[in-house]
């Protein structure tokens, strides 16, 4: 059997003109449902059921995501008791290509508990639109089925739609990356993401001396701490230097007792530093840049708050 490659390439051409032609259609009416998801005070209830039920489910996936709490109902269920999860200040997304499905069972319980009911429908006329709060038109001129049958370019642009009100409501929240990163602590984006805040050594843990130190007291604080290194500090505890293994074999080589030196005589002044609000990312670019193994996180007046090792980013498997 020949397999139609140009098939294939029709049903991308229609379903991505179906989402194209969605571009115009937006108008008052899409940012009348924006605002009424703004305005939530509840959750955002996804309804639909078929293939639209699917949609629905990713649809609710991305509100969640995204800093909207938002749930999946089947309506099939929700007429046998699962009606009980609506609440009044709740605002409900009904999807539904022809207005028809069993989604308008939930229509008068919806309007009882007195929740925002948005319609995503291919009929505008249908009994869905005519009973919506706001309705949001997603007709297609035919499906990519060769029978223009099974739902793919409708399916396609109500996801689509979708996707533009989460992330129209995304921006209009004021939503930000550490938002996002506190919703999704798993997975890689994560890890790419995390600042440098997150992952250094810090508090007891963080070796610092005083320039004044001796160094049979330095030597204490770099092995006790075991990242190999110490902080140097002066009296008003800023940054002013670092002593690392390195620096140890270098005096020690050079015919002098390292045991008689203080911390300023050994240390290496200027040490590369960043701020804790510094991408894990950019830090290891530094650390491979500078051919070094840890990067002393400063604040605003140079004080030392942690240390970052590059171990710190290989338990995050960026390295």
């Amino acid at each position: 059997m020949k397999i139609d490659i140009e098939l294939a390439r029709k049903v991308l051409h229609t379903e991505a003109s179906a989402i194209l032609g969605l571009i115009d259609t937006l108008d008052g009416h899409f940012e009348r449902a924006v605002q009424l998801l703004l305005d939530c005070r509840g959750r955002v209830i996804v309804t639909g059921i078929g293939k639209s039920g699917i949609i629905c489910q990713k649809i609710a996936a991305t509100f969640s995501s995204t800093g909207t709490p938002a749930l999946f109902l089947h309506p099939a269920e929700a007429v046998h008791g699962d009606l009980g999860v609506i609440r009044g200040d709740d605002t409900v997304i009904a999807i539904s290509y022809s207005g028809e499905t069993e989604v308008i069972r939930l229509i008068e319980p919806i309007k009882r508990l007195g929740a925002p009911l948005i319609a995503v429908t291919g009929d505008c006329h249908s009994t869905l639109a005519q009973r919506a709060d706001v309705v949001l038109q997603t007709r297609v001129a035919a499906e990519a089925c060769p029978l223009n049958l099974v739902p793919t370019a409708s399916a396609i642009t109500a996801l689509a739609l979708g996707d533009a009100l989460a992330m129209t409501l995304l921006v209009a929240k004021g939503f930000q990356l550490d938002d996002f990163l506190h919703l999704h602590p798993g997975g890689h984006i994560p890890k790419r993401f995390k600042r440098v805040e997150q992952l250094m050594t810090a508090g007891d843990l963080a070796p610092v001396v005083r320039n004044t130190t001796p160094m049979s007291a330095v030597l204490e604080v770099i092995s006790n701490k075991k990242l190999g290194m110490s902080c140097v500090v002066d009296e008003r505890g800023a940054l002013v230097g670092i002593i690392t293994d390195g620096d140890l074999r270098r005096h020690m080589t050079n015919g002098t007792n390292l045991l008689t030196r203080a911390a300023a005589d050994v240390m290496t002044r200027n040490p590369v530093t960043v701020r804790g609000e510094t991408l894990a990312a950019e830090a290891l670019n530094i650390l491979e840049r500078h051919k070094i193994t840890s990067l002393v996180v400063v604040d605003g007046a140079g004080t030392v708050r942690g240390v970052l090792h590059l171990h710190d980013l290989w338990r995050t498997e960026m390295v």
